[in-house]
């Protein structure tokens, strides 16, 4: 029944918004970071855990070592979009959808054809030069041998990502609360939902239909009108 309801909710709305974390891109072979299979419960080479790599401490201090993981565990250059890329951007250009907010640096929303994209902890499509801000493309740090400088001043680049230890970009931040607080509908999908502030976003929405879909229960589950535990790609292909 879930399904139909939420067949339903679609239909009549032509304010959605959507929130996804790393479980829409799980199905484009991008693992995702907290379950059993993810990135933090690997074994690394290196004495330093996944998150110790990706923190702003760790970039300022092994900048080698942080890009010789970076580029082996966060960049899937022959990921495609999945079903639920596809339909976002489907239901985007039918205008029922307002945004998409993401916690995930792939850009898959993008490739899928979605327009309005938050990106909540940036994109490894986006890298600066610490010193002169000068922008680079992933080509130019897949190409990079050990460390990636700047062209221009020689100066070390850094990802667009937010690192652990560094804080969200707020005016994203502030666009992303104003969708949802906006919301008729909000569809929160592929996310376990204990991540902050990210997780907090939540309690902005003051919409009529709050909508989950995770593989695994979230703390959010007992305030949503309609929870399905399945894949997010092949539920958001039967309702459309």
């Amino acid at each position: 029944m879930s399904l139909d309801n939420l067949k339903k909710v679609i239909k009549e709305s032509d304010n959605i918004v959507f929130f996804g974390g790393a479980g829409v891109s799980t199905e484009s072979n991008i693992p995702d970071f907290r379950s059993a299979s993810g990135l933090y419960n690997e074994k690394t080479q290196s004495k330093y855990s996944p998150e110790e790599i990706l923190s702003h401490d760790f970039f300022m201090e092994h900048t080698e070592e942080f890009y010789d993981f970076y580029k082996s565990k966060m960049i899937y250059v022959d990921a495609k979009p999945n079903d639920a890329h596809l339909v976002l951007a489907e239901l985007e250009k039918m205008g029922k959808l307002k945004a998409v907010i993401t916690q995930n640096i792939d850009g898959l929303h993008q490739s899928a054809g979605s327009k309005e994209v938050l990106e909540l902890h940036g994109s490894v499509h986006r890298n600066y030069c610490t010193k002169c801000h000068k922008f680079f493309g992933l080509d130019y740090i897949i190409k990079s041998k050990g460390i990636p400088l700047c062209e221009e001043c020689g100066g070390i680049i850094k990802p667009d990502v937010v690192l652990y230890g560094e804080n969200l970009d707020m005016d994203v931040l502030h666009r992303s609360i104003d969708y949802i607080a906006k919301s008729q509908v909000l569809i929160v999908a592929g996310t376990s939902l204990t991540v902050y502030p990210a997780a907090g976003l939540i309690r902005y929405f003051k919409g009529k239909e709050l909508i989950l879909i995770n593989k695994t229960p979230t703390p959010y589950d007992k305030l949503a009108h309609i929870v399905i535990n399945d894949s997010v790609g092949k539920t958001l292909r039967n309702v459309l």
